[in-house]
C-alpha cells in the first residue's frame, strides 16, 4: 500500500513514516506540502496531511483531492495540532476520513491507519 505522509515538518515526516514502517507500511512517499502532494498522489491509496503548512494547507490539499475523480474515494487522516471541535468538524465535512490531534503515539496512528483503510 502506498501511502503518502504531508506535513511541513521534516521530523513529522520522519516520526509518522517510522510508526507507519514500524506497522508494516514499507511504500511511504513524502510531500511538505499540499501543492507538492498533490504532484505524488500516482497511485497513492492513504493520505496523512497536517493542516498547517505554507504554499497549499491541508484542508485545501483535502478539498483538491476530493474534486478529482480519480483521487476521491484515498481516505484522508488529517495529522495536526488543530483539535478544536469546530476544525475537526470542517476537516470531517471536506472528507476527511479520521482525525488524529498532534502529539499522538504509535498505537493511535496505526489504529486510526486500520480502520480508515479497513485493515
Amino acid at each position: 500500500m502506498k501511502v503518502l505522509v504531508v506535513d511541513d515538518s521534516a521530523t513529522m515526516r520522519r516520526i509518522i513514516e517510522n510508526n507507519l514502517r514500524a506497522a508494516g507500511y514499507e511504500d511511504i512517499v513524502h510531500a511538505a506540502n499540499g501543492l507538492e502532494a498533490l504532484s505524488n498522489m500516482a497511485g497513492v491509496e492513504l493520505v496523512l496531511t497536517d493542516w498547517n503548512m505554507p504554499v497549499m494547507d491541508g484542508l485545501s490539499l483535502v478539498k483538491e483531492i476530493r474534486k478529482n475523480p480519480a483521487f476521491s474515494t484515498v481516505p484522508i487522516v488529517m495529522v495536526t495540532t488543530e483539535g478544536a471541535k469546530e476544525e475537526v468538524i470542517e476537516a470531517l465535512k471536506q472528507g476527511v476520513n479520521d482525525y488524529i490531534v498532534k502529539p499522538f503515539n504509535k498505537q493511535t496512528l496505526v489504529e486510526k491507519v486500520e480502520k480508515v483503510i479497513g485493515g
